[in-house]
């Protein structure tokens, strides 16, 4: 039993001195350091030879005995940055202070940097040459700028002295995470003097600012009460132009409203005319078929009754035309185989229509009564045997007015036309009868 105890506690004894011995032997690094393991040559990237090799976070296995183990941290070092007496452009001294984070750059080829010129040294020691490194570069960069500039903008200072101290630093192998410039100063004044002007300035301009703030307020004011006014008048005038628009829009809808009444009192005329109308139309259309069949179609009977009558009569008075015609032609050859009998005897036929052409431009004188006044003269020509003894002269008168219009003697002729009747009477002569006066 103690055997078997004495076996396991060697056992165990190994298996602790094992776990120690590689324990020594893995080397785990942790993210805010860098171990550098030295004893063997390699190349680095840029050409160099270097005995060493830098580990960044991980695990790796360190040889025992030929290579050897030493650490570097990367924690951030704050540090004050601080100079006295430093020339700003235009040969003001001045003094600043400030604060500034700096750590051992991890990037590639800076972190060899670190290596060679920090290793195993304490972090106060890189803080301090850091500092110093700051401090020239912060004095180059004031010879820049006037003490305005490094007072009033103090962002553009500290962002001049990054830029400046930038490659100073990464020589080093560090790397400059912020600078931020908290107070400047002079021993001679000159800022303050510059502040009383300054502050000076703003007085003035704060009361001239008031002064033209209160101009502008009492303007604005005015301004103000000008609008108002004016606002108020306009507000009238809109409401005066509202009103009468108003007044014509009504007047307007009156007037379209009393158009439409009319339009529909014309449009019910217009439909009681169009009915009346289609009425009439309608007993007009009655009357003409009453008139076409009480009246028109009668006497269109009658017409054409009266149009064969007219014919017939027209028929017959041609007919007589024609034998009147044909009587004329048979007397006018009786009297041309007559001769010169022939024409007297047609001239004495006419002699009774002339006698009553000549009597008829005397009808118009209308004779009462003839009162024959005897004026008692002794020769026997007075009174009723005056008149008769005038009547011989006045047939005489007639007849020769007869033959002066017609070229015809009468009394001649009817000697003639005795003679000739009683000479043919004597020879027993067969003449026509004389023709019917002609119809005038």
């Amino acid at each position: 039993m103690s055997t078997v105890l004495i076996t396991g506690g060697l056992l165990a004894l190994v298996v602790i001195f094992m776990v120690l011995i590689v324990s020594s032997l893995i080397i785990i690094c942790p993210p805010n350091r860098v171990a550098v393991i030295s004893g063997r040559t390699r190349t680095l990237s840029d050409g160099r030879t270097v005995g060493y090799r830098i580990l960044r976070g991980g695990r790796t296995i360190r040889i025992p005995i030929i290579e050897k183990v030493s650490w570097m941290d990367l924690n951030t070092i704050p540090l004050e940055v601080s100079v006295s007496n430093a020339y700003s452009r235009g040969a003001i001294p001045l003094n600043v202070q400030g604060i500034a984070n700096v750590k051992v750059s991890s990037a590639e080829g800076l972190l060899e940097n670190a290596a060679e010129r920090f290793l195993d040294r304490p972090t106060e020691q890189i803080g301090q040459i850091a500092k110093e490194t700051l401090e020239a570069n912060l004095r180059g960069v004031l010879a820049t700028m006037s003490p305005e500039e490094v007072n009033e903008d103090r962002l553009k200072f500290s962002q001049q002295l990054i830029n400046e101290a930038d490659d100073d630093i990464k020589t080093l192998g560090l790397e400059l995470d912020v600078m931020k410039i908290q107070n400047v100063t002079d021993d001679n004044q000159y800022l303050d003097s510059v502040g009383r002007r300054l502050t000076a300035d703003v007085v003035k301009q704060a009361r001239v600012a008031e002064a033209e703030r209160m101009a502008e307020a009492e303007k604005a004011e005015a301004s103000a009460r000008e609008q108002a006014q004016i606002a108020a008048v306009q507000a009238d005038k809109n409401i005066v132009e509202e009103q009468n628009q108003l007044r014509v829009r009504t007047a307007e809808l009156d007037a379209v409203a009393r158009a439409r009444e009319a339009e529909a009192t014309v449009a019910g005329e217009v439909a009681r005319a169009t009915a009346e109308q289609e009425l009439e139309q309608q007993r007009i259309e009655l009357e003409r078929r009453r008139l076409e069949a009480d009246v028109v179609m009668p006497a269109r009977a009658n017409l054409e009754a009266k149009q064969l009558d007219a014919q017939a009569e027209a028929a017959r008075i041609i007919e007589d035309g024609k034998a009147q015609v044909e009587v004329f032609r048979r007397l006018t050859e009786q009297y041309q185989a007559a001769g010169d009998d022939g024409q007297r005897i047609f001239v004495l036929n006419m002699l009774p229509d002339l006698v009553d052409k000549i009597v008829s431009t005397v009808n118009n004188v209308d004779i009462d009564r003839v009162a024959v006044i005897d004026t008692g003269g002794g020769n026997g020509r007075g009174g009723i045997p005056g008149l008769m003894s005038q009547l011989p002269a006045a047939v005489v008168s007639l007849s020769e007015q007869i033959d002066a219009a017609t070229g015809v003697d009468i009394l001649k002729s009817m000697r003639d036309e005795t003679s000739g009747a009683i000479e043919g009477a004597i020879s027993g002569s067969d003449l026509p009868p004389p023709p019917p006066a002609p119809e005038h």
